[in-house]
């Protein structure tokens, strides 16, 4: 099986561009697939000027949720190296069908990291969700790789005497949204200062990352700034060209407020 190359990305269902991939020739996987809760990306709720919000946002049916987790990553365990480790976002809604594959397929669960955000759909029966669950899961604790120290050194302390390290390894992440507010974007992405943690913290430069569900392109786009090698695959074209986009130009945002590479992880908000 030939592997696909780096420092691109592809229009393809994950699934069959994953089959092109050697085994055991990835570093890591970073990615937030589909929601499978009948997600409505233009909703007046969701604090967005509809017009700007990029239209094509692929849902998975809840009933096929299991079916569909289970043949997606169990091409990333085929591909991932003994070392290496993934790192996947879910909501809770259907966070147990997530759970149920990685034990099937045989990952090993290191953290659940809890992504506490800024705000969340007003609610008026229930309490308002406000947080995102990230499963961070390798092939072999033995071998993945962790680098403890490479944000704050061992002794560095705050002015109260405690240890920024502790507090950043911490597994639950304060970590506000991006607001994009006056240009294109797709429904959905990560905050970039949480992909830029997690390189730190678990990969190399030139490092292979993998992205299945690319969106908008933020894990590439960061993985290029910090000196990954990347690939990703995503099945929507609109989606597709705007991360290309963002790659090709070195745009982090694009239209009115386009924003270069260098200040990816500066303190920005965001919407979602």
């Amino acid at each position: 099986m030939n592997s696909l190359q780096t420092n691109i990305i592809y229009n393809e269902d994950c699934i069959a561009g994953m089959r092109k991939i050697s085994d055991g020739s990835i570093d890591l996987v970073i990615t937030d697939p589909p929601f499978a809760i009948d997600f409505s990306p233009k909703r007046s709720n969701y604090n967005r000027i509809a017009g700007r919000v990029l239209t094509g946002y692929n849902e998975i049916s809840a009933n096929r949720y299991y079916d569909f987790s289970l043949q997606w990553m169990k091409q990333v365990y085929r591909v991932l190296k003994d070392s290496g480790s993934m790192f996947v976002f879910s909501g809770w809604n259907n966070l147990k069908d997530i759970l149920n594959t990685l034990d099937i397929l045989g990952f090993i669960t290191v953290n659940h990291i809890i992504w506490k955000y800024q705000f969340g759909v007003v609610t008026k029966r229930k309490f308002v969700t406000s947080h995102y669950h990230c499963l961070y899961v390798c092939k072999n604790d033995a071998k993945r790789k962790f680098f403890p120290y490479v944000r704050f050194k061992k002794n560095e302390r705050k002015t109260n005497g405690g240890s920024f390290h502790y507090e950043d390894k911490e597994d639950v992440w304060f970590i506000k949204r991006e607001y994009w507010s006056g240009d294109q974007k797709t429904p959905t992405k990560l905050p970039a200062e949480i992909i830029k943690k997690i390189l730190q913290y678990t990969s190399e430069e030139n490092d292979a990352i993998l992205d299945p569900f690319l969106g908008s392109g933020q894990v590439v786009v960061v993985c290029k700034q910090m000196h990954r090698r990347y690939i990703g695959f995503e099945i929507v074209k609109e989606y597709y060209e705007f991360a290309k986009e963002r790659l090709e130009n070195g745009k982090y945002r694009i239209k009115s407020n386009e924003t270069a590479f260098s200040e990816i992880g500066q303190p920005v908000l965001f919407d979602r």
